[in-house]
């Protein structure tokens, strides 16, 4: 019977076969997530910004001097992760890095004038994107989405 298998057509037509998948919120955040990702990806160009480096330079605006370690746990990041953002970050010039004072160990991340404006760019870029990736969703259903989402993140910090 396994040989009877083994050389019957392969089947190509599953597009509308429900999976088990379907049914698992992981996949289905993954997937939506992949969607996201390269249509973020799309808006931003190919020299555009990284979700992960976009993300570090919204917190490095949003909280200036903010330290490396902070940076990584206020992304869910290992530290050693978050190096190589950082020196993408500096390479365009977008931020430096400052000696904390009483600790030359620690560097605190300080954003320039040109990151402050490569990221209103970028940031307005990306509302524009979502808005029109989820322009089938209604605001409330935008709003829900959201709120959900961020609850999920909260678990990590309990």
């Amino acid at each position: 019977m396994v040989a009877k298998q083994a050389n019957s057509p392969a089947r190509t037509d599953y597009a509308h076969d429900m999976s088990d998948l379907d049914d698992l919120i992981g996949y289905n955040l993954k997937r939506a997530y992949m969607v996201v990702q390269a249509d973020f990806r799309e808006a931003l160009g190919q020299d555009g910004l990284s979700p992960r480096v976009f993300s570090a330079l919204s917190l490095t605006i949003q909280m200036p001097n903010i330290t490396q370690s902070s940076l990584a746990r206020e992304l869910g990041i290992e530290r050693s992760g978050l190096v190589a953002i950082v020196d993408e970050l500096e390479s365009r010039q977008y931020l430096v890095r400052t000696a904390v004072p009483g600790d030359r160990r620690v560097q605190a991340l300080v954003p320039t004038d040109a990151g402050r404006k490569a990221y209103a760019d970028a940031v307005a870029t990306v509302r524009a994107h979502e808005t029109r990736l989820l322009s089938s969703l209604t605001r409330g259903e935008r709003d829900s989405l959201l709120r959900m989402l961020q609850k999920i993140r909260r678990i990590e910090a309990e």
